[in-house]
């Protein structure tokens, strides 16, 4: 098995939804990520899409959420356990930097579970990814008068970016991967993509270090949002840190219904989320009442703290 982190570039901004159409985020989950992918496989055929499916089911791929870098530096989202700076001695100050820092260099991970990173300097540094903008566009409906409205979009400084890491079992999915990843360059990923937002290049490709992910600790960070089965459930969830996010959504197919339906919701667990064992997740049908089924992401990769 080898896992690649993917490094991507958006040249002209990025929105991923918040709340409201005037807010956006900076990252997307994994199960974005796989819709997208799968979408975009279906347009090479139902055998790319079925091989896509089929390869996460099994666990032959999967699929991180994507996190920020800048330069040569790749964050990871902060674990959901409690840590406190080693130096602080009654710095409240530092304390809640500590707190409120929201992702991890990569290579500072043990630092950081030792209390010994510096929080002001990493919030700092994680300040220079890029900045949030509000677009103002014109609705036309009809005769009526334009309608302004507001869209919030993310760029990114020069040099930053986001990325995410896949498992894969071989080099044939290797390939196919880069492939389908290509295609999905063109058509972008998030929302408001026909104004040309969420369009990427690939900007590099890198293995990472297996034993990261496969060796055994007493703590497993999520890399990806995710959710256990009904069966490894109790289990999974003893002791466990976690953050549940509510997870819902219209479908983007037109073959589903003849209009726009939502997606079931879900509740799933935020990537950052600590376990004491792992478990396998799944890929849920969230379908409501459309003509196929809908997928919605929920494996995990996990880091070993």
């Amino acid at each position: 098995m080898k896992y690649l982190m993917y490094c991507l570039r958006f040249p002209a901004g990025v929105h991923f939804g918040e709340k409201t159409l005037d807010g956006s985020k900076y990252s997307f989950s994994a199960d974005t990520l796989f819709s997208a992918l799968y979408i975009e496989a279906l347009k090479h055929g139902e055998d790319m899409a079925d091989w896509l499916y089929q390869k996460a089911c099994s666990g032959e791929i999967l699929f991180s959420d994507a996190f920020p870098y800048i330069g040569e530096t790749y964050y990871l989202p902060k674990p959901l356990r409690r840590v406190e700076a080693s130096d602080a001695q009654g710095d409240s100050g530092i304390k809640k930097a500590f707190k409120s820092l929201t992702h991890i260099p990569m290579d500072e991970m043990e630092k950081y579970m030792r209390g010994d990173l510096d929080p002001i300097f990493e919030k700092k540094k994680l300040g220079k990814l890029g900045k949030r903008y509000l677009k103002t566009s014109a609705a036309i409906h009809g005769k009526e008068e334009t309608e302004p409205y507001h869209v919030g979009v993310y760029y990114f400084n020069s040099g930053c970016g986001l990325y995410f890491i896949v498992k894969l079992a071989d080099k044939q999915d290797e390939d196919r991967m880069y492939d389908l990843l290509d295609s999905l360059s063109f058509s972008g990923i998030g929302g408001k993509r026909a104004s040309g937002l969420g369009r990427f290049e690939i900007n590099g490709m890198r293995e990472l270090d297996p034993q990261n992910f496969e060796r055994a600790g007493k703590c497993y960070m999520s890399l990806s949002i995710s959710l256990p089965r009904e069966s490894e459930m109790e289990v999974a969830l003893c002791h466990a840190q976690y953050q549940v996010q509510k997870r819902s959504g219209f479908v983007a197919s037109f073959e589903y219904a003849p209009e726009f339906r939502k997606k079931r919701d879900i509740f799933l667990l935020s990537a950052g989320s600590c376990f004491e064992g792992n478990f396998q997740g799944d890929i849920y049908d969230v379908s409501d009442g459309g003509r196929h089924p809908v997928y919605r992401y929920a494996k995990p990769i996990f880091w070993t703290l």
